[in-house]
C-alpha cells in the first residue's frame, strides 16, 4: 500500500494528518483514544482495529477535488 499526503493542521510536524491510499481508502494519523468511557461506546471494534481522534476541520482534505 502506498500513501499520498493530503493535508495536516499540524504546526510542529506531529499529527493529525490525512492520507489517501492507492487502494481508494483514507489513512488517518491522529491522537490515540484511550478514554475507557469513549472506548466502551464503540461498536464491533475488531482485534486488529484501533480508533484515533482528529479535529473535524482536517476532513476538508479528504475531498478529492480539494487535495493537492
Amino acid at each position: 500500500m502506498r500513501l499520498e499526503f493530503l493535508g495536516t493542521d499540524s504546526r510542529d510536524g506531529e499529527c493529525p494528518t490525512l492520507y489517501r491510499t492507492d487502494r481508494g481508502t483514507i489513512v488517518v494519523q491522529g491522537y490515540k483514544v484511550t478514554d475507557p468511557e469513549a472506548l466502551a461506546d464503540l461498536h464491533d471494534l475488531a482485534e486488529d482495529e484501533t480508533v484515533v481522534e482528529i479535529p473535524e476541520e482536517l476532513l476538508r482534505f479528504a475531498h478529492k477535488e480539494d487535495s493537492p
